[in-house]
């Protein structure tokens, strides 16, 4: 499996195929068992776990504020002020954990990880537990950051319809032992709500969930 620099890619298969595995290994989190991780040199990496993660002792802003404050980063009031913006999470700076919903602890998780501003972000199916219209809105939020400060994406997903709407490409896993099955390519540039509702959408979707149904047979 190749990533380049700037792309955006997503891994779709069935549980327990070792798509967070990936993450982790190329994260450093976890020791590959066998095989070569190359990862650009010198390129940082953002993580974006399946829950939020969040101190809740610790306001909104001293959450995302957390990975500067341990590389004891400048300007790091600046850096959190945008971040927050940039996740439409600025009038919650002062905010518990506690007091936001399910998708405001998301935003806050992402602008943790966006803080950095890392080359690399790799996801773990940050939106599995949202509701649709907060995951959309997520989505979008990703592609437009994306499209503002271009860096490499990486996410785990089980919605064949978010891997097609968020990825150029979706690498479709089989089962354990875990092998890339298929490819499939979604050039579209324009990701938004009217492409989502189109008849090329809905076949490129089409074609991915063939492809995961097919991975699964095939190795049964």
């Amino acid at each position: 499996m190749t990533v380049r620099a700037g792309e955006r890619v997503a891994l779709l298969g069935p549980s327990g195929c070792g798509k967070s595995s990936v993450l982790r290994i190329v994260a450093g989190l976890q020791n590959e068992t066998s095989g070569q991780v190359n990862v650009m040199k010198g390129g940082s990496i953002g993580f974006v776990f399946q829950d939020a993660t969040l101190l809740p002792w610790a306001t909104v802003a001293k959450n995302v504020a957390m990975p500067l404050s341990l590389k004891d980063a400048p300007e790091i009031d600046d850096r959190v002020a945008k971040a927050l913006a940039e996740v439409d999470l600025s009038d919650f700076a002062s905010a518990y954990p506690a007091e936001l919903s399910g998708g405001m602890a998301m935003r806050t998780s992402i602008a943790r990880a966006l803080v950095t501003e890392p080359d690399i972000m790799l996801m773990d199916e940050p939106f599995g537990a949202l509701d649709e219209i907060t995951r959309f809105r997520l989505n979008d939020l990703l592609l437009e950051r994306h499209a503002r400060v271009p860096h490499t994406l990486l996410f785990v997903t089980h919605s064949v319809f978010e891997a097609v709407y968020l990825a150029e490409r979706v690498l479709v896993m089989s089962p354990r032992p875990g092998l890339i099955a298929v490819e499939i390519i979604a050039s579209e540039p324009n990701r938004n709500q009217e492409w989502r509702g189109s008849n090329d959408y809905a076949a490129a979707c089409h074609a991915a969930s063939q492809a995961l149904q097919h991975a699964m047979a095939d190795a049964a």
